[in-house]
């Protein structure tokens, strides 16, 4: 007894074909809906167009950024008072009036002595250079060993104009420097004010956007979002600050000059994780190096010995509390963002890998109750 299976085929019938006895075996036919490539096209064309626009307009994407980290390290403040029975508007006019005369008290304290220093810095820069081409002073190997100033004299021949425009060009890039850098201040000022009163609203409006049967998985990412990334944000704001101060106090205890701008120096670059305290490490201890080989040894110690005990409670603190992301994802995500936005692509990387790993458990959660409710 045998039995005849028909064998399933995709394609056109045997005898639009022309063979009477069809195809040998099943055919497998791939076919594209022009709605399907409309979309692929539309989704590369808008990521290409997002990055045309994050590069060009990347100078005020700067300013929102710190804008808004500033707003989120605030913002915790600001709901305190709410709690307190405080209108939005009185909480943040309140926070933000501490906030401006904090910043304008250390202005006043740090700012006198950072342009003292910084001006004593340009005036020993003729003789530290002097020294080196020499091969003179604690830095003298690098002349003596390395030729760094006749490398660095190749590099730069060639690109120096008449002596008129050669003389001119620093004094007016650094006119324009502050010039800039007072502007942005008043921009940040301006948008982190805006941002703590309107937050809210913006927040809601965005909430609305989203279809009525998503609304309830879109509140909690978003309020995931703004956890990881407000804790991640205020604890390294203080976390950093205190680096500065620290690393402030040993230049001055051991003597190391430019102790003002160096701090202020550490306190920014310390906002980037596991690689800021390694920079700063390195400057300091390289400009210690310049009045003793003693003095580096001690200010070396000293930053180590800290950033080890800061490592070990702080650090792990913010990163495990805030934002639950293993060693290897920040390190990935510092590198990722280096790469793309510099320093402030390096500060933003892991606060979007916080949410980015919020969006992801949001996901897996629905999947898991998809898969429990079937």
């Amino acid at each position: 007894m045998s039995t005849t299976t028909d064998v399933p085929h995709l394609g056109p019938p045997p005898e639009e074909q022309g063979s009477p006895e069809g195809p040998k075996g099943p055919e497998r036919v791939v076919s594209f809906r022009p709605r399907a490539i409309l979309v692929a096209v539309g989704v590369v064309l808008a990521v290409a167009a997002a990055v045309a626009f994050i590069f060009m307009a990347q100078a005020g994407l700067t300013l929102i950024a710190i804008s808004l980290f500033l707003a989120l390290a605030l913002n915790p403040a600001v709901e305190y008072f709410q709690g307190r029975g405080m209108g939005r508007g009185a909480a943040v006019g309140s926070v933000y009036f501490v906030a401006v005369a904090v910043f304008a008290l250390l202005g006043l304290v740090f700012v006198p002595p950072l342009v003292k220093q910084v001006g004593n810095f340009i005036d020993a820069t003729p003789g530290l250079v002097a020294d080196l081409t020499r091969g003179h002073g604690a830095l003298g190997f690098l002349e003596t060993k390395y030729h760094v100033v006749e490398h660095v004299r190749k590099a730069t021949a060639g690109k120096g104009g008449d002596s008129l425009t050669a003389g001119a060009a620093p004094a007016l890039s650094v006119v324009k420097g502050v010039a800039t850098t007072l502007l942005g201040v008043v921009i940040i000022a301006f948008l982190t004010l805006f941002m703590l009163l309107e937050g809210p609203e913006w927040r809601e409006r965005t909430v609305e956007l989203v279809p009525e049967r998503q609304r309830a998985p879109a509140e909690r990412v978003g309020a995931g979002i703004y956890r990881s990334v407000g804790g991640f944000v205020t604890g390294n704001l203080l976390a950093s600050l205190l680096a500065g101060v620290v690393a402030t106090v040993i230049m001055l205890a051991t003597g190391v000059p430019y102790a003002i701008p160096l701090g202020l120096f550490v306190a920014i670059i310390e906002l980037v994780p596991f690689i800021g305290p390694l920079v700063a490490t390195v400057l300091v201890t390289s400009v210690a190096l310049t009045q003793s080989p003693l003095t580096a040894v001690i200010a070396f110690g000293l930053l180590i010995t800290y950033h080890a005990i800061e490592g070990h409670s702080v650090r792990p603190m913010i990163y495990g509390r805030a934002l639950q992301l293993s060693p290897l994802a920040v390190l990935i995500a510092i590198l990722l963002g280096t790469e793309i936005a510099g320093i402030l692509g390096a500060l933003a990387a892991i606060p979007v890998a916080g949410s980015i790993q919020v969006i992801a458990g949001e996901v897996l959660e629905r999947r898991r109750e998809q898969v429990l409710g079937g």
